[in-house]
């Protein structure tokens, strides 16, 4: 196990290293790893596999924990106040696809409710990587993306128990149970972050560092866990606490846990290529690369308007657009859901091909937003010259 384990956290490092000397994102690269050394793949892995799906599931608890840091309680109740409509958006424009492309093939409709989760929610993992990577956290746009990201996982609370009875085709009765108690947990957790924030620094508080990192992460850590138990989402758990955490103190635990955040978000995304078996997926690209094209254009669609809304420019429109193409953890969750209950067989490859395909375009759309925005300002200003030279110069005054 510390051989496979080792070669695997140094291939990373390699290809960081090569991300880093071409100036491009890793995650596409640690995808193709993931690709090449999973079931199906050239060299599979074996005994490192039990850790690298818990480092896995690690890893993006603590991507949003880190988002998490970045905002205080009363910024996010107000964006999510402000952007209920664009939320509420995402989810019509987005679900759509998944639902109308499972009735075309005559999957039936919990064929469909599951498909339209597939093609619907944001990986919050990669997102979260991705405006780390670029610097976009402190950005005007950043909050709007931040919103969507909660927006669609307090969603996911809701829709992953109703799907769940749908498939095990459970009572009315017992399906709305489960619903009531992934709702209360989510209000329990925001309560305790809106209200009662400044009792958990308390508890986490010290001057010294190792203190301070073993409590802030087993804090998260048991935290998620119970949500989960509670069936609600990990991630959300972890966004909260780090919600109900400001300040310098904020400050600090995001200093220290950020290489821990890095190491296992790259083991994370490495389990998500191992449990992609390639030759399942050529029968079905063609589904899947039209189901991408819709995917990345209502995203990016969603991503626009939502920065129009909170006043940011082009550049900040087109950052957000590309912020919210990638699909990842909670797509794979729900095609497994459905392919282990048996609803369709092509359920799973289709869904793999899918967010395989938008994990790699994401990052690297997000690579190219601000040239493009740059080219996009250049020639409209040129435009603006040709049509009325003292306009342009005068908004070039004002800019």
């Amino acid at each position: 196990m510390l051989v496979e384990l080792g070669a695997v956290i140094l291939g990373l490092g390699l290809l960081a290293a090569v991300s880093v000397r071409f100036s491009i994102s890793p995650i596409p690269l640690y995808l193709i790893a993931g690709l090449a050394f999973g079931s199906g793949g050239i060299l599979p892995l074996g005994t490192s596999e039990r850790f690298i799906s818990v480092g896995a599931e690690i890893g993006v608890i603590l991507l949003l924990l880190s988002l998490g840091l970045e905002y205080t309680a009363s910024e996010l109740v107000g964006t999510l106040r402000s952007s209920a409509l664009a939320g509420l958006l995402d989810l019509g424009l987005n679900a759509a696809p998944g639902v109308l492309a499972a009735l075309l093939l005559g999957w039936g409709p919990t064929a469909a409710v599951a498909l339209g989760g597939i093609t619907y929610v944001t990986s919050s993992g990669i997102t979260a990587k991705v405006m780390v990577d670029l610097g976009w956290l402190g950005n005007r746009e950043a909050p709007s993306v931040l919103s969507l990201l909660v927006f669609e996982d307090l969603t996911m609370a809701i829709y992953l128990p109703i799907l769940t009875a749908l498939l095990a085709g459970v009572s009315l009765v017992l399906g709305l149970a489960t619903l009531a108690i992934a709702s209360a947990t989510i209000g329990i957790i925001l309560l305790v972050a809106l209200r009662f924030g400044h009792i958990v620094e308390r508890l986490v508080a010290s001057p010294s560092d190792e203190v301070l990192l073993l409590k802030v992460l087993g804090l998260t850590l048991l935290v998620a866990g119970v949500a989960q138990q509670l069936q609600v989402s990990g991630a959300v758990g972890a966004f909260l606490v780090g919600i109900a955490l400001s300040g310098p103190l904020a400050h600090a635990a995001r200093e220290l846990l950020a290489p821990l955040r890095d190491l296992f978000a790259a083991v994370f995304f490495v389990f998500f290529g191992l449990h992609t078996d390639p030759a399942e997926l050529p029968p079905v690209v063609g589904i899947a690369a039209l189901l991408a094209v819709a995917g990345i254009t209502t995203k990016a669609a969603t991503g626009w308007i939502a920065a129009a809304r909170a006043g940011s420019g082009t550049t900040g429109r087109l950052r957000a657009a590309s912020a919210l193409i990638p699909r990842g953890e909670f797509n794979i969750v729900i095609a497994g859901l459905a392919v282990t209950a048996g609803v369709q067989p092509q359920l799973g490859p289709i869904a793999a091909a899918y967010v395989l395909t938008l994990a790699v375009a994401g990052p690297l759309t997000a690579r190219g937003a601000e040239p493009l925005a740059r080219l996009i300002i250049r020639r409209r200003r040129r435009r603006m010259e040709r049509s009325d030279p003292g306009t342009a110069q005068t908004t070039e005054r004002q800019k």
